[in-house]
């Protein structure tokens, strides 16, 4: 691919990050981060709307920035149905959650677990959120490096070190008074970066916004999923519950959202807050997904564009794989691969590709300056919350319980400089490791949350004491590890391709002869079918009976076992659901049967 990166673009990604960095700079020498409340809330002085921004530019990581158009690119608007849940979450959270916050002293989301449960809720529920923030940080500087790097050819790793110190130094210097301002910052960037796209876009359109209307619609890209009640599919029903508790997680239990009501001058600045950048992040969501959807009607008319993000995908497969670009094959092998990439892969590439080939000069910098700003406004946020529990959860409440403020403060510059370290090293241990690595770190992240949340629910909600949030705890975590991990019970490698009423099965990455035999049954689409025999070579088999479905390609295929029956039949969204509502549920039981004891 022929990209391009002007002068002109380095002169706005350069401005970029010296306006971020000097945010960091400005209030230190102002003396507004100096202070343990200056470093941690911020004084308790800022406006709602500056708050508020920082909490929208929070939401809307680098994943999110590339994610959000790859799916509507891929598929559809189904995802947008997440950004529709955030009214309802901010309703009960400007209800009941900031106002129990900003009544208490505490500075850590985790103090009043303790006080309802024990030392153990509390060290429960920030050491997971402190884990969680290193593998986030993490994920999300390696993902906003890895389309740089394919695209414009930038080392990753100097992309990800870059990233990581500039982070964390503004972050060490200005404390949570620079990143809110600078989230700030951040957020406008993005904004006025995804809305010049639209309109570039809009005006490369021979036949302008009809065409654009007209083949989405004829596509169903518009469509917010099936309203089946279905708990296997990512129906509108399963992704609105699934926004509703994440976002109650976010907006009750995650500490970089509780310390920005801290932050607010009041009580009313601080709801104004969570209402301005809640429900400015659903047209901002709605924006990126239009673009996604243009894209998808640009590349249409664009095949040569197509080709050549199916090879950079090509391109980044072998490269997991281990195949040297200077083998004497290499050409032909990428030719190969390229031709097999269904477009469903392609999502995350195409923006990118679109800003690195096709944006004028001046545009293409600050599309990436807000790739960056997407990325570095959710690492500087982690990184002040957990270097503000890891002072108050561990170090004020068990290491030193009479700290000067000079000793608080350096354990929060200590704090920040090694997590910002830790998440650093995090991101460049994944550069060498396969993509699908990403998928277990989200895994364990529903784990954790769900984990969480259950347990803030059930302090809000009932009067149950310890033994029995202990009970919820441990039966909810073996609950969510079951929903997590039993889905893959059986899967074969591979996929597989059947033509309706035909019995003739073909695999693709699979070698059934490993594990099916005659007499063996296979799952497809959630049905049962008998297996008549399997090819010697191991690539196709055939079925006792007819497919009696529609025809599928690429279709994940299982060994149907004793332990079949077993699987969790939810949709990957309604873990963080079941978890929590496991907890909620059994600590309640639990306190209700034993009475005093369990209560």
């Amino acid at each position: 691919m022929e990209s391009h990166f002007a002068p002109l673009d380095w002169m706005v990604l350069v401005a970029y990050f010296f306006g971020t960095m000097s945010i960091g700079f400005y209030f230190f020498y102002k003396d507004k981060s100096r202070s343990m409340e200056g470093f941690t809330v911020a004084s308790r002085s800022l406006p709602g709307w500056v708050c508020g921004l920082s909490i929208f530019a929070t939401f809307l990581s680098s994943i999110s920035f590339l994610a959000l158009p790859g799916k509507a690119f891929s598929s559809n608007w189904n995802p947008f149905v997440f950004s529709l849940s955030l009214p309802i979450a901010a309703w009960v959270a400007v209800k009941w959650f900031i106002p129990y916050y900003r009544k208490s002293d505490e500075i850590s989301a985790y103090a009043h677990l303790e006080n309802r449960f024990g030392v153990w809720a509390r060290v429960y529920a920030s050491l997971f959120y402190l884990l969680t923030q290193i593998a986030r940080m993490g994920t999300i500087m390696f993902l906003m490096g890895l389309p740089m790097n394919i695209l414009l050819g930038w080392d990753i790793s100097t992309i990800i070190m870059i990233t990581g110190v500039s982070v964390t130094i503004y972050s060490l210097f200005g404390g949570l008074v620079a990143v809110i301002w600078a989230d700030a910052l951040q957020a406008i960037v993005l904004m006025v970066g995804a809305v010049g796209c639209i309109v570039l876009m809009m005006l490369d359109m021979p036949e302008g916004p009809r065409q654009i209307i007209e083949i989405a619609n004829q596509q169903d890209k518009f469509s917010l999923g099936g309203f089946s009640l279905s708990v296997q599919d990512s129906t509108f029903w399963v992704v609105l519950i699934f926004g509703v508790f994440i976002n109650l997680q976010n907006f009750g239990i995650d500490q970089n959202y509780v310390q920005r009501y801290i932050a607010a001058s009041s009580d009313r600045e601080a709801k104004k807050s969570l209402w301005f950048g809640a429900l400015l992040y659903v047209p901002v969501s709605a924006v990126f997904f239009f673009i996604g959807t243009l894209l998808f009607v640009y590349y249409q008319s664009h095949p040569e564009d197509i080709s050549e993000v199916q090879r950079i995908v090509a391109a980044q497969q072998l490269g997991n794989s281990d195949v040297s670009r200077t083998a004497a094959d290499y050409e032909e092998r990428l030719a190969a691969a390229a031709a097999e990439v269904p477009h469903s892969q392609l999502g995350d590439k195409v923006f990118p590709h679109f800003i690195g080939k096709h944006l004028p000069a001046g545009m293409t910098g600050l599309l990436i300056a807000a790739i960056f700003a997407a990325a570095m406004s959710s690492i500087s946020t982690s990184l002040n919350s957990s270097a503000t529990l890891l002072m108050n959860d561990y170090y004020k409440r068990f290491v030193n319980p009479g700290a000067s403020e000079r000793q608080l403060m350096m354990a929060l510059y200590t704090s920040t400089l090694v997590w910002g370290i830790l998440g650093t090293c995090v991101a460049l241990a994944l550069v060498g490791l396969p993509g699908n690595v990403l998928d277990i770190w989200w895994d364990l992240s529903s784990i954790l949350s769900g984990g969480i949340l259950g347990l803030f629910l059930l302090g809000m909600v009932s009067r149950v004491k310890s033994p029995a949030a202990v009970t919820g705890v441990l039966i909810g975590a073996l609950v969510i590890a079951w929903a997590v991990f039993s889905p893959a019970w059986g899967e074969l490698d591979g996929t597989v391709d059947v033509a309706q009423a035909a019995v003739e099965v073909t695999g693709k990455e699979v070698d059934f002869s490993e594990e099916l035999n005659s007499g063996d049954q296979i799952e497809i689409n959630r049905k049962y079918y008998t297996v008549q025999s399997v090819a010697t070579d191991g690539l196709s088999l055939t079925l006792a009976t007819a497919f009696d479905q529609e025809s599928v390609t690429a279709a994940t295929a299982y060994r149907v076992s004793s332990w079949s029956k077993f699987r969790s039949p939810f949709h990957r969204f309604l873990v963080v659901v079941i978890g929590a509502l496991s907890i909620l549920l059994v600590g309640i039981v639990v306190g209700t049967v034993f009475g005093k004891n369990g209560s």
